[in-house]
């Protein structure tokens, strides 16, 4: 797999398409990380770390609806391992004029776009969220 968090996105994507309540992907420290911010901005209920029946670390994605209707409704991946993206904290997108997050990912951890022009620090672009 070239593009773990593009395929993390991806499967959050289908399952929520589809209306499923949990989703599960390969655990990775990156992966966590990023779900740690989107637990924390409020797109999805939680995760917890599992393992599957052969062995292999997974993380257990549970998703939020609100009425019937996905939390998240757009997600994409904005650098990608053919292009990266990197912005300065005075760059730093703004998704639907603040009202969706950016996840960069800063010398000083994985962290929403708000809290990097708090801690006034820039980083690379990995995704954005509405």
């Amino acid at each position: 797999m070239n593009d773990p968090i593009g395929d993390m996105l991806t499967r959050i994507r289908n399952a929520q398409s589809r209306g499923k309540n949990s989703v599960v992907t390969p655990a990775s420290k990156l992966r966590a990380r990023v779900l740690d911010v989107l637990r924390d901005e409020g797109y999805i209920r939680g995760y917890e770390a599992a393992t599957s029946v052969a062995g292999h670390p997974e993380l257990r994605i549970e998703l939020k609806y609100y009425e019937g209707t996905p939390v998240i409704r757009e997600i994409k991946r904005v650098s990608k391992p053919g292009r990266r993206v990197y912005s300065g904290v005075k760059e730093l997108p703004s998704v639907r004029q603040g009202l969706g997050v950016s996840i960069v990912s800063t010398p000083r951890g994985v962290m929403s776009d708000a809290h990097a022009r708090a801690a006034n620090v820039g980083g690379e672009v990995l995704c954005t969220v509405f």
